[in-house]
């Protein structure tokens, strides 16, 4: 038997040193449950007592040789199948690569910041609230209960008959009215829904800038002072204002404000129409309903709000013609800017 394992020990070091070998299948034929080596250990209970631990000693032996030889080629095999996929995978470090691409901001963003940044410093603070909204501060603490006709103007997307998507940023006013006491002055930023068909100056989703200030002895020329400060920083230092009456159901006395053309400085051009003048937002003093319904004492306090769209300003400053080049995504249109 001793023999036997010699020349089992010598046939598989002979095989294993075959560069072309099987590794697998020689592992199988050597050491395998059905293996030469095993075949032979199964033959030890035949043996003399005697001739068995030095049969047991010389078989281990043999295996151990047969395993590191084994180990030694499976090493060698892996070690080549790694340089052979390092040559294929090769990466030229000193090849130009492509250049990507950088984005910048959205005109929309681009404008929402700037509008921010002028009230933030005439001492404002920005204040969000959610986009979908109860009635009652959407409409109802906004002096608008269920029967007033402002509400046809104002139609929006209801998922239910007390929950709808937002169509002003005004239940932020009545959410910070109601959480803190005067003074208050912030801005409310954000998206808005309203149920109109899309067309050059509509869509059913666009987004608004609101904005209100509550303390004792505010006058409706805090609010123009406010204003002229606002256009003349967005729209250049010769900018002027102006008011015309309206009616807004939250404020009272209410209006429409207008900008001087910046083209035509008034003169009129096909900008303005002819007109000299460019309609940006609406305005007034906080209706006393309002504060009321808030728990703000209006012989006390008294307070202005004013409210535009951010695609009106955008479209304006950059001299867009369309409002639904804004949301197309053309990456043509969205690099000029």
């Amino acid at each position: 038997m001793k023999e036997t394992l010699e020349k089992i020990k010598s046939a598989a070091l002979a095989e294993l040193a075959d560069k072309d070998a099987d590794l697998e299948a020689l592992r199988i034929k050597y050491l395998g449950k059905k293996g030469e080596l095993t075949a032979v250990l199964r033959g030890m209970g035949q043996l003399p007592a005697e001739e068995r631990p030095v049969i047991g000693q010389l078989a281990n032996d043999v295996r151990a040789a047969i395993e590191e030889a084994l180990n030694a080629r499976l090493d060698e095999a892996k070690e080549a199948a790694l340089r052979q996929k390092l040559q294929k995978e090769t990466l030229d470090v000193t090849v130009p690569g492509d250049e990507a691409p950088v984005g910048h901001l959205h005109p929309l963003t681009r404008i929402q910041r700037e509008m921010e940044d002028i009230f933030l410093g005439m001492g404002f603070s920005i204040a969000e609230g959610p986009e979908v909204e109860y009635d009652y501060y959407n409409f109802q603490a906004l002096n608008i209960p269920p029967d007033h006709p402002a509400r046809d103007t104002q139609d929006t997307f209801y998922i239910t008959e007390n929950i709808l998507l937002r169509s002003q940023t005004s239940p932020v006013q009545v959410h910070v009215m109601e959480s803190q006491q005067p003074p208050i002055k912030i801005i409310s930023p954000g998206r808005v829904y309203r149920s109109d068909a899309v067309d050059a100056t509509h869509s059913p989703l666009f987004h608004q800038m609101e904005g209100m200030v509550i303390d004792k002895g505010v006058t409706m020329s805090d609010l123009k002072g406010t204003l002229a400060m606002f256009a003349r920083r967005m729209f250049g230092e010769e900018t002027k204002i102006r008011f015309r009456p309206h009616h807004f159901p939250f404020t009272e006395p209410s209006a429409e404000v207008d900008v001087s053309c910046f083209l035509c400085g008034g003169k009129g051009c096909r900008f303005c129409k002819g007109e000299g003048w460019i309609e940006i937002l609406g305005a007034g003093m906080v209706h006393p309903n309002v504060l009321r319904n808030c728990n703000i004492d209006p012989d006390v306090y008294s307070g202005y709000a004013f409210g535009m769209g951010i695609e009106r300003i955008a479209l304006l400053k950059y001299h867009i013609d369309d409002m639904r080049l804004l949301y197309e995504n053309d990456t043509r249109f969205l690099g000029q800017f």
